[in-house]
């Protein structure tokens, strides 16, 4: 199993929480992974997205095909009265949603699966809409690749 996080934040303390918070606003990561593993770079995410649970607002996932399971939500420790979900959406809706939700500041966390790899000028939408409503995007990404290169591996895009 190979995943890779880029543009990713360091997972903080208690203590460091709220100054963590501010610093995470505009951050926008991607996650690479691959296709057969999909659940093993959402559970390298859970703890920051249970420290995210904490805030009032609402997480949000953009999932492609399946749908969340309510068990796995709680099991993961995730807060169920604030995740929401849209399935079923179109790959080329997913960044259009993503930019508006992080936008209006409604949501901790914007999580949703691309199938391509975005562009410069997509990825500062998404950072600039993140910025705007002091939000986290998430990017989850199946790798297209057979092999990831080194270069691949450890090529950073920094959004801070």
């Amino acid at each position: 199993m190979q995943i890779v996080l880029r543009h990713f934040l360091p997972l903080p303390t208690n203590a460091a929480r709220t100054a963590t918070e501010n610093a995470a606003a505009g951050l926008v990561s991607e996650v690479v992974y691959h296709e057969d593993q999909p659940m093993m770079a959402q559970l390298l995410l859970l703890p920051l997205l249970r420290q995210l649970g904490q805030q009032s607002r609402w997480q949000l996932w953009l999932t492609p095909q399946q749908k969340l399971s309510r068990e796995w939500v709680q099991s993961s420790g995730l807060p169920l009265t604030k995740v929401m979900q849209i399935s079923q959406l179109a790959p080329r809706h997913t960044l259009e949603s993503m930019i508006r939700a992080l936008r209006t500041g409604n949501y901790s966390v914007v999580i949703g699966w691309m199938t391509e790899e975005l562009t410069e000028e997509e990825h500062a939408s998404l950072v600039e809409a993140a910025k705007v409503g002091n939000a986290v995007g998430f990017i989850m990404r199946p790798c297209t690749c057979a092999r990831f290169t080194q270069e691949t591996a450890f090529r950073a895009k920094n959004s801070l």
